[in-house]
C-alpha cells in the first residue's frame, strides 16, 4: 500500500513525509515493491532524469494517457505520494490486450492513489482546472494510429488538446515522450507504418492549441536510430531515438 510505503525503510533509507523532488523521485525508483520488469526498464527509460526535467512533485494531481500496464503511473503514484492523485487513462481497445498485466498492477489495492479511467479519447471528461500534470508517454503518435479492428481510434488530436489545456491549471505541464520520425514525413503515414512522429507535427499541434513549449531534453536521444525502423524492430526494440518535450499551459 502506498501511504505504508511512504513510510517504511527502502535501500536502509527512511522515507520522509515529503522528501524533497530528487530525493522523492530517487527513492521511486528504487522502491522495492515496483515488479521486476519495471526496474529491468529504467536502464532504457530513465524515469528519475525524465519526471524530474516534468517537473513532478509531492501533492500533484496529474494524468497519465494511455498508460497501458502502468510502467509510469507506479512511479507517478509514488513521487506525488498519499496527497496526491493519478489518473491511469487506457482506451477500451488497449485494455482489452493488455488486461491481465493491468490487473496484476493494481490488483490488491497495491497503489491506492491511482483512480483508472476506461474510455475512448474523444469521450473523455475533465473537470476544469483540476490537473497539475499530463503525461505522454510514446503515445501522441498513436493520436494519429488507427486501427478499427484493434477498437482504436481515429481521435481527434485538436479536441484533445483542448480537453487538457482545460484540465490543467494554469502553469500546468504536459510531458511528452515519444520515438521520432524522419523530419518531413506525414503523421499519419509514421504512425501508421512506424509508430513513431516528427517533433516538429508534435511542437505544431501543441502550439496550435495554446500550449507553450518550456523545454526540451536529450536524455533519451539515440543518434545511432536511423528512424526508418518501425519501433517493434528487434534491431532497435527499447532502443529507439526519443525526444522529451515540457509543455505548459500560460500562468496567465
Amino acid at each position: 500500500m502506498l501511504g505504508v510505503i511512504t513510510l517504511l525503510a527502502v535501500s536502509g533509507g527512511v522515507i520522509a513525509a515529503d522528501p524533497p523532488v530528487g530525493r522523492a523521485l530517487t527513492l521511486a525508483v528504487a522502491n522495492s515493491e515496483r515488479p521486476a520488469a519495471d526496474r529491468e526498464r529504467d536502464a532504457t527509460s530513465r524515469p528519475a532524469e525524465v519526471l524530474r526535467f516534468f517537473g513532478v512533485r509531492r501533492g500533484m494531481t496529474v494524468f497519465d494517457l494511455n498508460a497501458a500496464t502502468g510502467y509510469f503511473t507506479e512511479l507517478l503514484a509514488y513521487v506525488v505520494g498519499a496527497r496526491g492523485h493519478v489518473i491511469a487513462h487506457n482506451h477500451p481497445g488497449a485494455a482489452t490486450m493488455l488486461g491481465a498485466e493491468i490487473k496484476q498492477r493494481y490488483e490488491h489495492a497495491r497503489l491506492p492513489n491511482v483512480e483508472q479511467v476506461l474510455v475512448r479519447h474523444d469521450e473523455l471528461q475533465l473537470a476544469p482546472e483540476s490537473l497539475d500534470f499530463v503525461l505522454m508517454s510514446m503515445t501522441y503518435h498513436d493520436t494519429y494510429w488507427f486501427d478499427g479492428e484493434a477498437d482504436w481510434g481515429p481521435v481527434d488530436q485538436s479536441a484533445l488538446l483542448k480537453k487538457f489545456y482545460t484540465a490543467l491549471k494554469p502553469g500546468g505541464v504536459v510531458g511528452v515522450i515519444d520515438h521520432a520520425a524522419p523530419a518531413g514525413l506525414d503523421p499519419g503515414a509514421s504512425a501508421m507504418k512506424l509508430h513513431r512522429i516528427d517533433p516538429a507535427i508534435v511542437k505544431h499541434d501543441f502550439a496550435r492549441g495554446g500550449f507553450v513549449l518550456e523545454s526540451e531534453s536529450d536524455v533519451l536521444r539515440n543518434p545511432n536510430d536511423d528512424h526508418s525502423l518501425g519501433v517493434f524492430d528487434p534491431a532497435i526494440h527499447s532502443h529507439t531515438d526519443r525526444f522529451v518535450m515540457r509543455f505548459c499551459r500560460p500562468a496567465s
